[in-house]
């Protein structure tokens, strides 16, 4: 399992838990995080976040250097991926086993997250055969921590005539997701990118030879993987 320290263990407060895994998924790119967005991200104000974020850098979960932002220490590290596993393997259960949908799903996940065990969480796991991703293509992290690391490009920056495979969808917007699941555009399927219309306009492609339109702040949720050669 993981090696927590004191301070990231299995009696963390959800409060602490929550700071921690938006912490990780905004840092994800390696750039840190302004208060600001992890203020956005909770739905909370600046000056609660800043205090908070106070407190975990004096537990040793974070750092925080002025005017540069908000980034994880090994420990909080620790932390987010412990939260990140129980979601994802959560998330993946409910879809496989429950009859869930993958636009559903996440604010069960979001509760249940807090209060299952770790011996809960590894027996789903075991029971969905130790999946590397969830429903939405997001990598679930190993029991020990490990993750695998996916390079992906958001599909505005892939250029017209280039076949990719959609990855991952970065959205929990449930009438978003249901949109990209009637239009077949999920983790797995391979498509091509037809058009870029200018002025921030919408992204064509093509998907077993039928097309589909997609505007471009939601075509910036389909992250894909390039097939570069």
């Amino acid at each position: 399992m993981l090696g927590m320290t004191k301070y990231v263990a299995a009696d963390l407060s959800r409060s602490v838990e929550d700071y921690l895994k938006v912490i990780y998924q905004l840092t994800e790119g390696g750039i840190p995080a302004s208060t600001t967005a992890i203020a956005d991200a909770l739905d909370l104000s600046a000056p609660s976040v800043s205090g908070m974020v106070k407190r975990l850098a004096e537990a040793g979960l974070v750092e925080h250097q002025p005017y540069r932002g908000v980034s994880l220490t090994k420990d909080g590290r620790h932390g987010a991926l412990r939260m990140l596993r129980r979601h994802r393997v959560i998330e993946t259960y409910l879809v496989s086993h429950l009859g869930y949908t993958w636009d559903n799903v996440h604010d069960v996940a979001e509760k249940l997250e807090h209060a299952v065990s770790e011996d809960l969480v590894q027996r789903m796991s075991f029971k969905l055969g130790d999946p590397q991703f969830d429903p939405h293509g997001d990598p679930i992290p190993a029991a020990d921590g490990k993750i695998i690391d996916v390079t992906t490009t958001p599909l505005p920056e892939i250029p017209a005539g280039e076949n990719v495979t959609i990855s991952r969808v970065d959205t929990g917007v449930a009438d978003r997701l249901r949109w990209l699941a009637g239009a077949g555009l999920v983790p797995g399927v391979m498509i091509t990118v037809l058009d870029h219309q200018p002025f921030n306009g919408p992204v064509t492609v093509s998907l077993n030879g039928d097309r589909r339109v997609i505007g471009r702040e939601l075509a910036a949720h389909l992250l894909c993987a390039r097939d570069l050669g």
